[in-house]
């Protein structure tokens, strides 16, 4: 049975730091590309930041480029997302999502069921 479980989501205030992690279980963790998405309410479900599956290479969204890092360790099936001076536009719902790297894998496609990030004075 596949699982993604996402926590360290919580409230704080701006400027301030917060680190999210995703366990995984059920599945090879390292054949698969990990991303992190988030969804405010009222807005579209976006990309936050990815890391490819032996995490040699990582991709962000301009929004978060300098203030987010997101890393992986492969020997505990956890991938993490290290967010730095974090304001408003940062209150979202964030998604663990686990993607096949392998062409056979490809359309494997694993979501968590998501943490609270509030950003809030």
């Amino acid at each position: 049975q596949v699982q993604l479980v996402e926590s360290g989501g919580g409230l704080v205030q701006p400027g301030g730091s917060l680190r999210l992690s995703c366990a995984a279980s059920g599945f090879t963790f390292s054949l698969y590309t990990m991303t992190w998405y988030r969804q405010a309410p009222g807005k579209e479900r976006e990309l936050v930041a990815g890391i490819t599956s032996v995490g040699d290479s990582t991709n962000y969204a301009d929004s978060v480029k300098g203030r987010f890092t997101i890393s992986r360790d492969n020997a505990k099936n956890t991938v993490y997302l290290q967010m730095n001076s974090l304001n408003s536009e940062d209150t979202a719902v964030y998604y663990c999502n686990a993607r096949g790297a392998r062409l056979a894998l490809r359309e494997n496609n694993y979501w968590g069921q998501g943490t609270q990030v509030t950003v809030s004075s």
